[in-house]
């Protein structure tokens, strides 16, 4: 008789444990907090982000999004804290053309953001651009230059993803970054972001990616009414007088701010 009571014990154990951690309680090991961190670290690393839910309502008491942050309003997202961001200098690299100082010019193959310093030089910076499908050429005026920028997911991304809010205020958590420049009436802008690792990638939806130390740097550069030329290759004699770029698109003192 003893016997059989210690094998139900051992046999229920487990199923009850098992049981109270599929509902939030008990064991909070490390398989149980991957879970959590992979859906909840950052659940907004996109414009237009991955979907977040995995199965239903079952799955998790956290299966909300909203309910994390114990928020009223689903609608309206706090993007996080708004701390001071430090520029960071990009590279000057010979860039003899006829672009107007003071303008921008981004090649969208090269993955890479050109200021315009002078008819011989300019500033490039490594960024992310659309990916396949979301990418454009063309020329623009800047409009606007905000500062931690609130985010307001188009209604056609919001059809794709139910998940995401109407709004999203600026902050760390916000995936417009730092600062963001406004090209003309379009969405599109050149911002910063809260997924540093996009950086030299087609990741997004059309706009264009810049560490978030990077964009507060050309933010201090560019003016309203300046020219945003966007082109897919840069030509041949300005491509070929281009150092290369640092591997993964930006340098080892980058790659430390991507990491921050």
């Amino acid at each position: 008789m003893r016997n059989i009571l210690m094998l139900m014990l051992l046999i229920t154990t487990p199923l009850d444990a098992a049981w109270a951690q599929s509902w939030g309680w008990g064991d909070t090991g490390p398989r149980y907090r991957r879970y959590y961190e992979d859906r909840y670290s950052s659940p907004w690393n996109d414009e237009e982000p991955r979907r977040m839910r995995r199965g239903g309502w079952w799955n998790s008491p956290w299966d909300d999004p909203y309910e994390r942050g114990g928020r009223e309003n689903p609608e309206v997202v706090d993007g996080g804290a708004r701390p001071y961001i430090a520029p960071i200098a990009p590279e000057l690299v010979p860039f003899a053309s006829q672009y107007a100082p003071g303008s921008i010019v981004i090649e969208t193959h090269g993955k890479q953001l050109f200021f315009v310093k002078s008819s011989t030089e300019a500033y490039r910076y490594p960024i992310s651009v659309g990916r396949d499908g979301f990418t454009w050429n063309g020329t623009e005026k800047i409009s606007r230059i905000a500062e931690w920028p609130d985010w307001h997911p188009p209604a056609e991304m919001r059809e794709r993803d139910p998940n995401l809010p109407v709004k999203m205020t600026g902050g760390l958590k916000n995936p417009l970054g730092a600062k963001a420049i406004y090209l003309g009436n379009t969405l599109y802008r050149v911002h910063g972001t809260n997924d540093a690792k996009t950086i030299g990638q087609a990741a997004s939806s059309g706009c264009f990616r810049m560490l978030n130390g990077h964009v507060t740097d050309l933010a201090e550069r560019v003016q309203v009414g300046g020219s945003v030329t966007v082109v897919e290759r840069l030509p041949v004699e300005i491509a070929r007088a281009l150092p290369p770029l640092p591997r993964g698109g930006v340098n080892r003192e980058q790659a430390r701010a991507r990491r921050q």
